[in-house]
Formats: structure tokens, C-alpha cells, sequence
């Protein structure tokens, strides 16, 4: 009955045992008396469906869910390849409240986001340039709204190619695919109505088709549809929760990158280089970088600890009173830490930090800086690979009047001072010692020309310094490790 997907295409998992033909189940119960035949096709269905669904909860992303959707169904119905499109929330939903249409205003809508199961980039392409009104899938997803609620819940196209009905461009992108044949289904959970209690369903209300296309003229019989509709309701409730997951990081992300920087400033004297890596679910690391009178440079770093919405919000805070001391008076670090201490104090007594900053002064080569229980930055040059001697201290708000001697240190030209979190030496998974000491001999190994560039040196760091098998740094910014990462990179010449 199915043909297996090739094992080359990406999200594919090994094949499963076909699910044996036999007469379709129906949805009452095996009455006792049921011949053997029966109560085997019975049981066979119910530990294919068991099976299915088992490997869908394991997924861990929107992506992963979609093409293990799409594989399920391939297999169960016999097709080959197969494509989900996602309509956005509100888009061209007469239902979805809107400003825009309350005032008269046209709704905006956004295209919908194919995501092609044994369907390379390119074909995708030709699908999208299938009109609207002949696509399966959007024909499925424009009736499927809250106005219509008994619009089509699925579109089988036995004979492609000889179904005159059919759009042109439909028939001709089918040709051109090798498609002789499609069933589409629509896939819809969450929230059935605009007045829905969020409390009762905290998902997003989910709106997508799912298209297959088999080689050869045909469809899926009853017994295929039967269990493509059964898993397809569990398929759509687990999409759903994963899209709902996805957008609340997607927002919390552009929450947490609006709190930090958008750009590093540019002094003479002194070139800047960033990379953060944060946790999916967001956390407490800052850096800071801003342009001072007198061509002076402040610089910051430091950690508020914890991951979540809460803390994301008090690294903001905490940034944002570190920039208003650093202005009044960055000169002296310390008066800035004490003052950022005293103000964690007052207005957030259940919480600690970390921090350390740094008022730089390109032209003499001179930076002074106070810490507050943070790891001392790292000084790196052609003939060097040291820490700066920062007075160990504790973090702020720890104890009743925080207290700390400031460092001046003399930077030559062609020397960088490197700035990082906690999270780069936590991740290694070493006692400090060895993590310090292995962070010291990855600067000692960049060669000359990585040393001379910021962007280069930072990147060799986060390559060399090596990390556990749970907190692997994948390059991407949102690695799924246990630890947030800052590096901050300050090259004087």
C-alpha cells in the first residue's frame, strides 16, 4: 500500500512497517463476535496509529513536527512527496479581529509558508505559481474560515493531467513535477471561535493544508482516508502547540535583542566586535558598548542569572540603569557599580548580578575597570595571553554595601581586550581553573592575521574553547545548550 520515502531526504526517519490492507475499520468498536480478519485489521491500525503518533510527540520543533507529519501521512495513504502550507494568524481571516478592518481599512495578509516534504527549493517555486483559486491548498485554506465553517475539508485530484476542470498552470506544474495525482487535507486546531477563553486554549488557533502528490493516477481508498484523518487530528493539535511555542520565542528573541545594542559605535583608535549566543528561552547576559565625552569608551558586560521573560526584563532594567551612571560618570567604574548596586538594592531586593565595566581611552592606550563578581577580561597581543588582575568581589546586591578597588590597565597597540560571560567557561563543563586555563590557551593559538581581527578572533574563541555534548554551539544564535555566551571584543590600535 505505501511506498517508502527515500532515505536521502531530509527529515526522514526509518521506514515503518506498511500497514497491512484490509478491509477499513470502522469507528465503533470490535463487537466480541467479530471475525479474526477484522479484529487483526482492528489491532493493526490501532499500533500503526499508536506508532505515528509516538514519533510526532517526540519532535521538539514546528520543523521537525511538519516533515514528520508529512511523512506519516505519505506513508499511510501510498504517496511519495507532499508539502504543508501554513497560512500566518490573521491573515485574510474575516473572522481574526483587526484595527486595520474595524476602521474600513483592507487587512494586510501575508503569503502562506510552504514546507515541502521529498520537494527540493526549486519545486516549491513552481507550486507557488499555481494561482490561488486552482492550489489545493489555498482553495482548502481560503474557505476554511470562521464565516464558512462548512467549507471542503478535502480536495483528491485522481487524474491530474486529464482533468480538464483543472487551471492550466495547475496541470502544467504538475507535469512538470512528475505528479499525476493529489490529496490535500485541511489540518485546523486551537481556538474555534473569536471569543474563545485564551485560558482554555492556549494555543494559537492553527490554519494549514496538507498536500500529497503520488507518480501515478490514483487515490486513497476509504480505510486511507479513515487513518489519515485519525492521525491528522492529533497531528494538528501537535502543530499547533509547536507554532504557538515557536512565535512566543520568535517575540521574546526580538524583545531581548531590542534590550541589547543594535549597533556597536565607532571611535578612532579602537575597533568593536560582538557575538552573543542566547538561550531559546531567553536569559539575564548583557554587554554594553557607548561612545563617552572626550572620545572615551564605556564598556559593559554582566548577568542577572536565570532564563525567561522575568529575566530578560531585569537584564533591561539593569542595562539601562548601567548606561545612565556610565554617562554621568564613567570615569570612575566604580562609582558606576556602586551606584547600579545601590539601585538593584532599592528597586529589586530578591535579585543578584554580576557585572564589570570599563572606561576606555583610546588615544593612551589606558583602560580602567571595576568588577562585581564577574570573570576578569583577557588581554590578548602579540607577545601576551593574560587576565587582568581585577580585585575579586562579590556580585551586586549579595551583600549590605557593595565595595570594590578599581584596575587601570596599559593596552598596546594591536592588543585586544576580550570581555565574555560566565557561560563561556560554564559550558566546557571543567572547574573553573582548567576552563580559565582553556580559554587562555585559545587565545595563545590564534594565529597573527585571527588576532588582528576582532570579528575572526571571536569566532576562532567560540570554534576552540571547547563545549559539553549538551551546550554545543552551532553557530545559528540559538543554540539549544544550557548556556547564554557573550564575547566582546575591543582592539586598540
Amino acid at each position: 500500500m505505501s511506498t517508502s520515502v527515500p532515505s536521502n531526504v531530509a527529515g526522514i526517519h526509518p521506514t515503518i512497517t506498511p500497514v497491512p490492507q484490509t478491509p477499513p475499520p470502522t469507528d465503533a468498536p470490535v463487537p466480541p463476535g467479530a471475525g479474526p480478519e477484522r479484529l487483526a485489521s482492528w489491532i493493526s491500525d490501532l499500533s500503526a496509529l499508536h506508532d505515528l503518533t509516538e514519533r510526532l510527540a517526540r519532535t521538539s520543533t514546528l520543523s521537525d513536527a511538519i516533515h514528520e507529519t508529512l511523512r506519516a501521512g505519505a506513508h499511510l495513504i501510498g504517496a511519495r512527496r507532499g508539502l504543508i502550507a501554513l497560512r500566518p494568524e490573521g491573515s485574510g481571516d474575516p473572522g481574526a479581529p483587526d484595527g486595520d478592518a474595524a476602521v474600513g481599512r483592507p487587512r494586510p495578509t501575508a503569503p502562506d509558508r510552504l514546507v515541502g516534504y521529498g520537494l527540493a527549493p526549486g519545486e516549491l517555486g513552481h507550486l507557488e505559481t499555481v494561482p490561488d483559486t486552482a492550489a489545493p491548498h489555498t482553495r482548502l485554506l481560503d474557505a476554511a474560515t470562521q464565516d464558512t465553517p462548512a467549507g471542503p475539508t478535502e480536495l483528491t485530484h485522481q487524474d491530474i493531467a486529464a482533468d480538464d476542470t483543472l487551471d492550466p498552470r495547475h496541470r502544467d506544474v504538475a507535469r512538470r513535477l512528475g505528479a499525476a495525482a493529489s490529496h490535500a487535507v485541511l489540518l485546523t486546531a486551537g481556538p474555534a471561535a473569536a471569543d474563545s477563553d485564551p485560558a482554555r486554549s492556549p494555543d494559537r488557533r492553527l490554519r494549514a493544508a496538507a498536500v500529497w502528490l503520488y507518480d501515478q493516477p490514483t487515490e486513497p481508498d476509504q480505510r486511507q482516508r479513515h487513518l489519515l484523518g485519525r492521525y491528522l487530528r492529533h497531528a494538528a493539535q501537535q502543530l499547533a502547540h509547536h507554532a504557538t511555542l515557536a512565535a512566543a520565542r520568535a517575540e521574546l528573541a526580538t524583545l531581548r535583542e531590542g534590550l541589547l545594542p543594535s549597533r556597536l559605535p565607532y571611535l578612532p583608535g579602537v575597533t568593536l566586535a560582538v557575538r552573543h549566543r542566547p538561550l531559546p528561552a531567553g536569559g539575564g547576559d548583557f554587554y554594553d558598548a557607548l561612545a563617552l565625552p572626550e572620545q572615551a569608551l564605556g564598556l559593559a558586560i554582566g548577568s542577572t542569572g536565570g532564563s525567561g521573560p522575568a529575566t530578560v526584563a531585569a537584564m533591561g532594567r539593569l542595562r539601562a540603569g548601567l548606561r545612565a551612571y556610565a554617562v554621568m560618570e564613567g570615569e570612575d567604574p566604580v562609582a558606576v557599580l556602586s551606584d547600579l548596586e545601590l539601585l538593584l538594592r532599592l528597586t529589586e531586593p530578591a535579585r543578584s548580578a554580576t557585572a564589570l565595566f570599563g572606561y576606555a581611552e583610546p588615544a593612551a592606550g589606558r583602560l580602567v575597570l571595576a568588577s562585581a563578581g564577574h570573570p576578569p577580561p583577557l588581554v590578548i597581543g602579540e607577545h601576551r595571553a593574560e587576565f587582568a588582575d581585577t580585585t575579586l568581589s562579590a556580585p551586586l546586591g549579595m551583600l549590605a554595601c557593595w565595595e570594590a578597588p578599581s584596575v587601570e590597565i596599559d593596552v598596546a597597540r594591536g592588543e585586544t581586550v576580550l570581555l565574555y560571560s560566565a557561560g563561556l567557561l560554564r559550558r566546557t563543563g571543567e572547574p573553573m581553573d582548567r576552563a580559565f586555563a582553556r580559554l587562555r590557551t585559545a587565545a595563545r593559538a590564534a594565529a597573527p592575521e585571527v588576532r588582528a581581527d576582532p570579528e575572526a578572533l571571536l569566532d576562532h574563541m567560540l570554534r576552540t574553547v571547547p563545549a559539553t555534548d549538551t551546550d554545543t554551539d552551532s553557530g545559528t544564535g540559538t543554540g539549544s545548550g544550557a548556556e547564554e555566551v557573550v564575547l566582546l571584543a575591543v582592539r586598540f590600535h
